[in-house]
Parts: C-alpha cells; sequence; structure tokens
C-alpha cells in the first residue's frame, strides 16, 4: 500500500481550479508526503500535460484527483431564479455572465489517461466509480481511493473495491465530495466521521477538513487515520498557484461558511459580499451553475477583487503559513511527533499504563 511507503503521513489534497501545480504536487512527494495531480476543471490533455511535468520534478509516489460526478443535468426550472438575479446584479456592476451548461469533466477520456498513466493512486471526488472502473483502474497498477463524506458513502466506495477512503469532514475548505448533490446531506465534523466510518469499514482511512497543524495531525492520526489530506495550509506555498487576492484573504481571520452561491455545489470558502448577496437563491445545480460564474471569478482574479472570488479554505485558514511545501511538511510532521510523545509523557498516561485494575483504570490497593 502506498501509505507504508510514505516518509510522512501527508497527503496534499488536489487543489482544483489554480492552486495545485507540478511544482507544488512534486515537492510535496519529494518531501516524503503524497502530491496530487488535480484534473478538475481540465480537459483530459491538459491534465496529462499537467501530469507529465510533475513526473519530470519527482520520482516519488503521486497520486491524481478526478472528478467522479454523474448526477443528471439540472433541471433549468430549478435555476432559473438564481439566474435573473445573477443577470439583473451583473449587469448593473459591469460583470462577465457565462452560460448555464452540463459537462461531465472529460470523465471517460480521463479515466483513459489515468489508466495508460500507471500511477500510483487515483482518487475520486463528487461520487463513486463503478466496481469496473476500480478493477480496471488496480489492474493497471494503481490503488482507488475514494472521497467520502457519511458513513454509507464508506460502504458504497467499499463495496465497489476501493482500497482507501477519504474521510472529509465539515471544516474542509473547498467542495464537498458527497457522491450526490442535492439540497439536504448529512454534514459530518471531522473526528466523528472517522469514529463513525472507522467502526463501519476495515479500509484505511486518510482525514481531511481543517488540518492546518501538527497537534490537528496528531489528533487524526490518533483518531484512526493513517495520514492526513491538506489542502488549505499549503495554499500560500510559493510552488502554489493560488491568486494573490486569495493569499491575502487567507492571512485573515475572516470565517468561512458552507455555500452554494459560487457553483451549485456545496463547498466552504471564506465569506464574502457575493456569498451574501446570492446564496439564499442557489440551488443545487452543479455544474450549471459553476459555469454561470466562471467567467465572473476569473475577471475578479485579474482585478483583485476578493468581494466576487471563490476563496475557498478551510475553517483553520488563518493558521496557514507562508513557506515552501517541503517546509510545511517537516514542520507538520514533527510538531505531530511532539504532540504525540507530549500526550504519552502524561501523568494520566503512566497510570493508564502501570498495573492496575484494567476494568477500572484504577491502581490497586
Amino acid at each position: 500500500m502506498v501509505l507504508d511507503e510514505l516518509q510522512s503521513p501527508i497527503v496534499l489534497a488536489p487543489l482544483a481550479g489554480g492552486p495545485a501545480t507540478p511544482q507544488l504536487t512534486a515537492a510535496v512527494s519529494n518531501a516524503g508526503g503524497l502530491g496530487f495531480v488535480a484534473t478538475g476543471y481540465l480537459k483530459a490533455a491538459e491534465a496529462g500535460s499537467r501530469l507529465e511535468a510533475t513526473r519530470q520534478l519527482t520520482a516519488r509516489p503521486l497520486g491524481v484527483n478526478v472528478f467522479a460526478s454523474d448526477s443528471p443535468p439540472a433541471d433549468p426550472a430549478v435555476y432559473r431564479r438564481y439566474l435573473e438575479h445573477f443577470r439583473a446584479w451583473a449587469d448593473g456592476r459591469g460583470v462577465d455572465v457565462g452560460q448555464p451548461r452540463y459537462d461531465d469533466d472529460d470523465w471517460e477520456a480521463k479515466l483513459e489517461l489515468v489508466a495508460e498513466a500507471e500511477v500510483e493512486v487515483v482518487s475520486f471526488t463528487f461520487g463513486c466509480p463503478s466496481p469496473e472502473v476500480v478493477a480496471r483502474l488496480q489492474a493497471s497498477g494503481s490503488e482507488v481511493w475514494v472521497t467520502i463524506t457519511s458513513v454509507d458513502e464508506a460502504r458504497q466506495a467499499e463495496q465497489a473495491g476501493a482500497d482507501v477512503l477519504i474521510c472529509q469532514g465539515a471544516e474542509a475548505g473547498g467542495h464537498r465530495g458527497s457522491f450526490v448533490n442535492r439540497e439536504q446531506l448529512p454534514v459530518y465534523s471531522l473526528l466523528p466521521l472517522l469514529d463513525l466510518v472507522g467502526a463501519a469499514s476495515s479500509l484505511a482511512l486518510v482525514a481531511s477538513g481543517g488540518i492546518a497543524t501538527g497537534k490537528a495531525l496528531a489528533a487524526v492520526l490518533c483518531a484512526g487515520a493513517r495520514a492526513a489530506q491538506i489542502g488549505t495550509a499549503f495554499m500560500l506555498a510559493p510552488e502554489a498557484g493560488t491568486a494573490p487576492a486569495h493569499r491575502e484573504a487567507l492571512k485573515t481571520a475572516q470565517e468561512t461558511t458552507l455555500t452554494r452561491a459560487f457553483t451549485g455545489r456545496l463547498a466552504r470558502g471564506i465569506r464574502n459580499d457575493f456569498i451574501g448577496e446570492h446564496e439564499a437563491y442557489a440551488p443545487a445545480a452543479y455544474p450549471e451553475l459553476h459555469h454561470v460564474t466562471s467567467p465572473m471569478r476569473k475577471q475578479a482574479r485579474e482585478q483583485s477583487e476578493t468581494s466576487r472570488i471563490n476563496l475557498w479554505a478551510g475553517e483553520a485558514h488563518q493558521l496557514a503559513v507562508e513557506r515552501p511545501a517541503a517546509e510545511t511538511v517537516r514542520e507538520l510532521t514533527e510538531s505531530a511527533l511532539t504532540a504525540l510523545q507530549t500526550v504519552l509523557g502524561a501523568p494520566w498516561t503512566r497510570t493508564a499504563r502501570g498495573p492496575g485494575d484494567a476494568s477500572s483504570g484504577r491502581p490497586r490497593a
């Protein structure tokens, strides 16, 4: 298993949509973690070029993430009210508006890409691949990791033959990895999710959500995870492609929120004016709304206009440190070890490990 080969229990979150670069991915792998190539929003040919560029920078294990949504197109009636409101708002501000449309993120071509690339890990977000797809990738030499947000999704992924479950808690920045996109979905915090999934599945777990320090890394390892998937803590790295305005927002203490306002799929980002204006109108309609707001978001990034950017970030974003990715890997790993050693040296641990009544934990009289 790839997790056994890592020198650090740190996995880079895919960070699709800008922050992910070959340099960032390779830096995490070269530091002993597992870097991921994000293919979300890219055509398969461009995704293949990024994978090739990353391979030129590292000989260490790599992962490739693929969006696996098989949700049907949204009924235009579902997002008509949002579209009308957004267009009226945009007209008075000189904001570009895209056309709502459905696509499958080049699904079949990306499956061909990862099957032929023989990468160490292929992970899926937004859905669970079929048993046939899982078996095909495993036959090509890849492990299959599936992002889950509930026990039910964990069971589906295990039944499909997945090797590893990425448990995404509500604290995580960016899109929720739920298999379906509907208005009402269970939202679990990371530690309860690890406990629940660990009790229901024997698969190896990777924890994801709000992990920005060594103490947090130690916490999820104690809770049963084999490694932590970390994104926001790497977004200030010089290797990351994070937009300047987004970088500045990450350094603030502004609160985050779960919203559908930008894309029609639930995602966590730093609260801004756009969310306040449009959240009440936003339905579960992805990728249709994503395409509607995409030109506006591109324009806003170019103009450093943070009020109109999807500032994806985990709940602990203000703890991110601006330093090279390899330094973040080393610091989080060393700090986690220190935290674990501190706990093991606490007085109550000596009592618990010493001779005594095994049923009560109290020393014998």
